[in-house]
């Protein structure tokens, strides 16, 4: 069902313009238009121009309880002024990006140090006091690694014709750690027969104490320090939040709902008088809030709250705000995916919900199956409010209603003795057709109801948007009712040997029906009062209109037999089953393999329940919607109360 909707002007003077969306719209759910927009033919109108005066706080306060959310309650049921909530904001900020600011000082020292530390780590085996290495004036020295591929080539080859001492240290998988000496005066030599042999350099600053060993030790110790200190300022900020999280909190919910109430600005108008300005909100409300709204504000001298009844003076469409009971809310998904319907449309969520589900229990007959459908899907409604679960809950309902129809348990056909038929078996005598299994006849006769409901519900959508084409002409409205009626009433009755009505009647019944489908402009035309000519001629519009008229002829047929894929899945299905029992032996009468009976009810339950949800979801989308619904609305968007929640 769609909410009745009530179209309100509030305004007062422009300094009071807080205290009423603090008091009034902020417990209510309104769907705010822009006001210049609304009132366009009102004179020396402007907008509500205005900076929020505490933009900076909000800032800050996003960035407290971004970091330090998961230390705070989630609702706080304390009060506090905005003047308060101000100041708690600025006292947090400070201390915690001076608390900060400290801690990022130690991690840089404590990352400077690491670095030091990873540089000297290779070099552990060098029992040599680095510094003085450091100090060397006529000896240069150079720290690196050379691939252990061209180590083994320079040891064995080059190492013992160059006038160099190389100090191995450390090995890795693919690298060797090494320092070399070399004279001074032959320094560029050597150097360049190592660049040769890919030695890659690298440089330990002046900041050793002892041998790399006892360098490497005593970075540790100051590492560990930083780290140590680190920790101190991380548990003195924790303890700092924990003791004013409360206050934080509340601060936040002021602010963001101060914020919030301030950006209302942005949708009012303001009348340009000298001395006395006034604000106009314009927005819908339902019916029942914008009654109780009116109510309250009565005995407010600064408020005038207007309920517009002429809609000749809305500029804007109704929104549109869904309200199903329980069972059928998940359903709204489905509606949503398609499109809202607008404001004077059917609301179609009861239609698909009762629809979705019984067609989907047709086609996934199983008690057992569908029973573990409805459970899991209801404890993932329950607890994790997904709505496709919900809808998967009502759909297992089905599947069981239609599995003790079938009598059909997780596969098992011979434990229950059907309450109606069993689809494979059951098959019915029809003249010029023969045998067809009672299901397929079922499925289309079912097809059939659906697509006259259809109908009827277009022909009310289209009373209501006073379209008289599609009420009166179209392939949906009355004449494609008529016509499609006699058609199904003819096939029953002639399926089931009842005489036929005399052809007079049946010449009424079809061909009056397609001629008025047939010239439905012309008449439309008439009907509205409208002189419209024949684009292209009569030659072209008859010959355009005798292809039309096939073609809806033909969609007629193919959108019924479209429904024969219900019975199709509902035959598949045992058979799907009667194949996983053949497999576990259940079918030779000896052992069972139990394990081969529950994997196969997984995999036909989570396969064929997800073609099967598909299907049916494609034939509410092309076989329903696109015969009577639009979904053309926009959706109740609420400020104050519902945007806080969100």
């Amino acid at each position: 069902m769609i909410e009745k909707m009530r179209f309100l002007n509030i305004t007062g003077p422009k300094g009071d313009i807080d205290r009423v969306v603090d008091t009034y719209l902020s417990r209510y759910e309104i769907h705010l238009e822009n006001a210049l927009s609304e009132l366009k033919t009102v004179k020396d109108l402007r907008p509500y121009i205005e900076v929020n005066p505490y933009k900076e706080e909000l800032a800050r306060a996003g960035v407290l309880m971004e970091r330090y959310g998961n230390l705070l309650p989630e609702h706080c049921g304390g009060s506090i002024s905005l003047e308060k909530a101000v100041e708690v904001i600025r006292e947090l900020d400070g201390r915690l990006k001076e608390l900060t600011a400290r801690r990022d000082e130690l991690a840089d020292q404590r990352n400077e140090l690491q670095e030091s530390r990873d540089r000297v780590a290779p070099f552990i085996g060098l029992n040599y006091n680095v510094k003085d290495i450091l100090k060397f004036q006529f000896i240069k020295f150079r720290f690196g690694r050379i691939s252990r591929e061209y180590y083994e080539k320079f040891s064995a080859f080059v190492y013992d014709t160059i006038d160099a001492v190389m100090f191995k240290c450390e090995e890795e998988t693919d690298y060797v750690w090494v320092v070399y000496f070399v004279p001074q005066k032959l320094a560029d030599k050597i150097d360049a027969i190592y660049a040769s042999m890919h030695f890659e350099r690298c440089y330990l600053p002046d900041e050793y104490e002892g041998t790399p060993v006892e360098a490497g030790h005593v970075l540790d110790s100051r590492i560990r320090e930083r780290q140590s200190q680190i920790d101190q300022i991380e548990r003195e900020i924790q303890e700092y939040v924990s003791s004013r999280k409360e206050e934080l909190t509340a601060a936040w919910n002021r602010i963001s709902s101060f914020s919030t109430n301030y950006d209302v600005r942005k949708l009012a108008a303001l009348t340009k008088h000298d001395n006395h300005n006034f604000y106009i909100l314009c927005g819908w409300m339902t019916e029942g809030d914008a009654k109780s709204l009116q109510k309250e504000v009565e005995n407010d001298e600064d408020t005038f709250c207007i309920i517009e009844d002429d809609h000749d003076n809305i500029m804007s469409s109704p929104p549109t705000k869904m309200k199903n009971p329980g069972l059928f809310k998940p359903f709204e998904m489905f509606v949503e995916m398609y499109g809202l319907p607008s404001y004077t449309e059917l609301d179609p969520t009861i239609i698909i919900a009762v629809t979705y589900s019984v067609l989907f229990g047709f086609m996934f007959g199983d008690a057992g199956q569908g029973l573990c459908l409805l459970i899991g899907g209801y404890l993932l409604y329950r607890f994790k409010k997904l709505r496709l679960a919900g809808i998967i809950s009502c759909c297992g309902v089905f599947s069981v209603i239609f599995g003790l129809l079938f009598g059909s348990v997780f596969g098992f056909e011979d434990l229950l003795e059907p309450v109606w038929l069993r689809p494979q078996q059951a098959m019915t005598d029809l003249p010029f057709i023969g045998r067809l299994n009672t299901v397929f006849v079922v499925a289309i006769a079912i097809g059939m109801g659906i697509i006259l409901m259809c109908m009827v519900f277009n022909i009310i959508n289209s009373l209501r948007s006073h379209d008289v084409e599609r009420t009166y002409f179209d392939t949906n409205g009355v004449a494609g009712l008529v016509f499609y009626f006699a058609l199904a009433s003819v096939v029953v009755l002639f399926m089931t040997g009842k005489p036929l009505p005399a052809a007079f009647i049946l010449v009424v019944m079809f061909v009056i029906p397609l001629l008025i489908i047939f010239f439905k402009e012309p008449l439309t035309a008439f009907v509205e009062k409208k002189s419209e000519g024949i684009e292209g001629g009569v030659g072209m519009f008859i010959t355009q209109g005798i292809f039309e008229l096939f073609e809806v002829l033909l969609s007629y047929f193919s959108n019924t037999l479209s429904f024969v894929r219900v019975g199709a899945f509902a035959v598949s299905h045992a058979a799907m089953m009667q194949v996983v029992l053949m497999l576990a032996g259940a079918e030779a009468g000896g052992s069972v393999n139990w394990g081969i009976v529950i994997g196969g009810n997984l995999f036909v339950c989570g396969m064929e329940g997800l073609i099967v949800g598909i299907q049916v979801l494609r034939l509410e989308y092309y076989e329903l919607f696109s015969r009577f619904y639009r979904g053309s609305g926009r959706a109740f968007e609420p400020y104050g109360k519902a945007v806080q929640q969100r």
